[in-house]
């Protein structure tokens, strides 16, 4: 489960490097010019052009979205504890909490807390660059001369363990029905990704790409599972099918975490292709909690080489001429339901961002299976 050099400590290392709130870097050493003592994506981007704009395409440049900003501006400036709530994940670096704390003053800001989970977030500290090995093995040597005096090989950015500082609560963190709200590391220990070496780097950045496609990206999830749609038969009049979606490839329960939703569905339609009322009958995959985290409703995830399933049962429709199967991912799905009770009780000054939000997470839907069964010959039409 690690891919640590023999010998290096990387539980140590991983310590020292998230410890939180993160500590400030601190003057940058006199030699370093403007682009190599800025902690912006941009300065790291004139070195670092394809990681950068692979950065730039993910969730993690995207962490400070509408959805957080539209809460965090009605707390109050000096509310440093508050705002961690916040942004240790998704702004971390002790500059961004400040940056924040000047925006949320009226003050003079830069862009630095905007930017989310930037690139010095996981590579820097105290100005010192860290990451992993070059890709052949080799690192940096003292006498090199390299911009910001190179940086600090560590085998800890290959290993899982670096991911479960924002994607893992500690034991006595917050829980719902006896179990932690954020689990992703715990699933990926148990699952057979882990026995066989592959860690969340091997998934989430393959190739070493800075995307970290997730739940958001229809590719990626339809690579870690297996759908498949049982033929319909006619009994008694009413119609029994099956849908069947496997946990095939993720190495995680499918899908982690409170916030998707995977709507499984099937329903009658008639000839001009529309549902036919009364015939739909879905199932939902989710770990499903109260907007305001008081309670767990139902837990209905796949864990790794499960499978869940809809077995449909309706009177057969006088107008169906074919059995519709569906599988929807609504990756934000928590989010919606959060956002609409904030804009139900008021919303504040982050009222328009809550509403940019919503709609964002509404917009972000999408389908992974579709398949039409003929009702009339039994076929199946793609």
């Amino acid at each position: 489960m690690s891919v640590s050099a023999p010998g290096e400590d990387v539980s140590g290392f991983l310590a020292r490097h998230w410890q939180r709130p993160l500590a400030a870097q601190g003057e940058a050493p006199a030699h370093f010019s403007p682009q190599e003592a800025a902690l912006g994506a941009a300065a790291c981007g004139g070195c670092h052009p394809d990681q950068h704009r692979d950065w730039s395409a993910s969730l993690h440049a995207r962490a400070m979205g509408p959805g957080v900003l539209g809460q965090l501006v009605d707390m109050a400036p000096d509310a440093r504890e508050e705002h961690q709530a916040c942004i240790r994940c998704h702004a971390p670096l002790a500059e961004q909490a400040a940056d924040l704390s000047a925006a949320l003053a009226g003050q003079a800001s830069t862009d630095l807390h905007l930017q989310g989970n930037t690139c010095a977030a996981c590579h820097v500290r105290e100005h010192r660059r860290f990451g992993p090995a070059r890709r052949g093995g080799s690192v940096p040597k003292p006498e090199d001369k390299l911009p910001h005096d190179g940086w600090q090989a560590a085998a800890a950015f290959a290993d899982a363990r670096f991911c479960a500082s924002c994607h893992q609560f500690e034991q006595d963190d917050f829980a719902l029905n006896g179990k932690l709200l954020e689990n992703t590391y715990e699933e990926w220990r148990a699952s057979p990704a882990a026995r066989e070496g592959k860690t969340c780097q091997s998934c989430h950045m393959p190739g070493r790409r800075h995307l970290w496609r997730g739940v958001h990206d229809p590719e990626m999830v339809k690579s870690g599972v297996t759908v498949t749609a049982l033929p319909p038969r006619i009994e008694d009049n009413a119609v029994l099918a099956g849908l069947t979606l496997a946990n095939t490839g993720t190495g995680h329960h499918f899908p982690t975490y409170v916030t998707p939703r995977v709507v499984m569905e099937m329903f009658q339609a008639g000839a001009d292709g529309r549902p036919l009322a009364g015939t739909r009958q879905a199932f939902i995959v989710a770990r499903q909690v109260a907007p305001d985290l008081s309670r767990e409703i139902a837990d209905t995830r796949i864990a790794p080489g499960a499978e869940a399933r809809l077995d449909y049962r309706r009177p057969l429709h006088a107008r169906a001429v074919r059995l519709d199967s569906r599988v929807r991912v609504e990756p934000d799905a928590f989010y919606t339901d959060f956002y609409r009770s904030l804009l139900a009780g008021g919303a504040g000054k982050g009222d328009k961002m809550i509403r940019r939000a919503l709609a964002d997470s509404l917009a972000s839907h999408f389908l992974i299976f579709e398949e039409s069964q003929s009702l009339r010959d039994g076929g199946a039409r793609p």
